[in-house]
């Protein structure tokens, strides 16, 4: 699996575009980049994934460059709701719920050790 790097934290003005860049230069041709939010206290959601072309959602833009070493996240009117820890995931498969909880456990325990 790729490994995935992001700035530890990011500033938005209120109604602007948040651009959250992710990289993820040893990503495989048959991975998709998924990007998901824990918004503080509640579980994981998804936001949007994709594989090698832009994706938009109705929450969301993904930009992933030609060579897909890296892409940003859009969000393009960032409000006070869309404070969150995001995250940005490569993997072949698409995630079911049970595996993204325990993903996010795990980091977040091993981050605390």
């Amino acid at each position: 699996d790729a490994k995935t790097t992001q700035p530890t934290s990011m500033d938005c003005a209120e109604g602007r575009a948040a651009n959250l860049p992710c990289n993820h230069s040893t990503i495989g041709g048959n991975e998709y980049i998924h990007w998901y939010r824990q918004i503080h206290s509640q579980g994981p959601q998804y936001v949007i994934h994709g594989l090698k072309n832009n994706e938009t959602n109705a929450m969301a833009s993904l930009i992933i460059t030609e060579d897909r070493k890296s892409s940003t996240l859009i969000l393009p009117h960032a409000t006070l709701r869309d404070t969150a820890v995001y995250y940005c995931i490569v993997r072949v498969a698409h995630w079911d719920r049970w595996e993204l909880y325990l993903l996010i456990w795990l980091r977040n325990t091993i981050k605390g050790l």
